[in-house]
């Protein structure tokens, strides 16, 4: 038996060998279509199990990644944050607590509305807030300017409340989201938004559709909204005698990262990088974070991004499919498999692949898209139906096909990969 084991194991290469001779001439064949002249495109496959690289095509260049960033993103929640959220850091003084925040996103938030800072500062006559910890501007580098009124370019802050917007939806009634803008909102005969420089909003009577608006983040904003709720306890100060030092949690933390990774939700990515960098210092420092990712946990990666927000709002983000395959598959090597898909899009199933990708009769993409105006990428893992887990980054950049024919394009790719492999 043991003269035949080389034998066997020769052969299992072989076989998997000419696997892969036939992957590399399907993907060959399809991307010299004239279909993908003219845009760039990069695709790199691993099977993690045989660790053996399937496929690549320009897997070393670097593509602009759209909400791809967010796989990093999630790298670095579950690498730096424990399982509950820091909701913020207190000190108690008598009848006075001061709070300062780490950037937790889930206070009243639309979809979370978690209620743990409310509920301590009520126990409390005086509440001390310290929000000017934080040196990561309102906005990430690169965003655009035009986008202040729309939902994804929600500001990021210290001490996040409401998810830093205003909600409107109209069923029987109108119903606003903090009630402190009810009376404000100002009702049009069409359109909806905000002022580009003030907390002025309006929303169209006829408008129908559940709407997030971004509202301009402030000391003097969050004093009104809290004194909404709570009058004549709260007061932002600069510093405190009392260092505030032990922390509140609030939520889980898979329940937050599932969210941001679902939804593609900039908002919480952007904050996720943010209560990251609560564990390092008192400073909220987004920059500081991803420095300390790419410097200590991902030394090893062979191509070093250039990395500037956690949401991959930025044109500016520049990663290789390489690199996201490296990522995803230090994930997949440290977490179980069902913990770790549970945090991704299932293709024709959740989130933002609800529509694309689907299985029959069972789901095979968990995967992460990322979409810009003339990019569009997706990255994740693909279960073949002889249960082989591949590894995979697809990447198409600067094409002006609609985004509907990419996904045609890669969907065919996916099942091809999921049937004969």
């Amino acid at each position: 038996m043991l003269k035949k084991a080389p034998l066997f194991l020769l052969l299992i290469v072989f076989f998997i060998g000419c696997k892969s001779t036939k992957i590399s001439r399907n993907i060959d064949k399809k991307l010299t279509t004239s279909f993908f002249k003219n845009q760039f495109t990069g695709i790199y496959i691993y099977d993690v199990d045989a660790n053996k690289v399937l496929y690549n095509s320009q897997g070393e260049k670097y593509f602009t990644p759209a909400s791809n960033t967010k796989i990093f993103t999630l790298f670095t929640g579950l690498e730096m944050l424990p399982d509950s959220i820091p909701a913020f850091k207190y000190a108690i003084n008598k009848d006075t607590i001061t709070i300062q925040g780490t950037g937790d996103p889930t206070l009243f938030h639309p979809y979370f509305k978690d209620s743990t800072a409310l509920k301590m500062m009520q126990k409390f006559k005086k509440v001390h807030l310290i929000t000017d910890n934080i040196s990561d501007k309102r906005y990430g580098p690169g965003w655009a300017w035009e986008d202040f009124d729309s939902y994804f370019s929600a500001e990021k802050s210290a001490f996040p409340i409401y998810g830093n917007v205003v909600t409107v939806s109209k069923q029987d009634s109108l119903n606003v989201f903090p009630n402190y803008y009810k009376k404000r909102l100002k009702i049009t005969d069409k359109g909806y938004g905000r002022k580009e420089y003030s907390n002025s909003f309006y929303f169209s009577k006829n408008r129908t559709r559940e709407t997030e608006i971004p509202m301009i983040m402030s000391d003097s904003l969050l004093l009104n909204l809290f004194n909404d709720i709570i009058p004549n306890k709260i007061s932002i100060v600069n510093s405190s005698t009392i260092k505030p030092s032990t922390i509140a949690y609030s939520i889980s933390r898979d329940s937050l990262f599932k969210r941001m990774m679902e939804v593609s939700d900039n908002f919480l990515a952007e904050q996720i990088l943010i209560l990251a960098s609560s564990t390092l210092s008192d400073t909220l420092n987004s920059s500081k974070v991803r420095k300390h990712i790419l410097e200590n946990l991902l030394k090893d990666l062979q191509q070093k991004p250039r990395w500037v927000d956690g949401s991959g709002l930025s044109r500016y983000n520049l990663f290789t499919p390489i690199s996201f395959v490296d990522v995803l598959t230090k994930m997949y090597k440290k977490y179980p498999q069902e913990k770790l898909f549970q945090y991704f899009p299932v293709g024709g199933k959740s989130g933002t692949l609800k529509k694309w990708y689907a299985g029959n009769p069972k789901p095979y993409i968990h995967a992460k898209s990322g979409t810009l105006g003339n990019n569009y990428n997706l990255s994740g893992y693909l279960v073949t139906n002889s249960g082989k887990i591949l590894i995979f980054s697809y990447m198409n950049n600067h094409y002006l096909h609609s985004n509907n024919a990419i996904k045609e394009k890669m969907q065919a790719t996916f099942k091809w990969l999921r049937d004969t492999y």
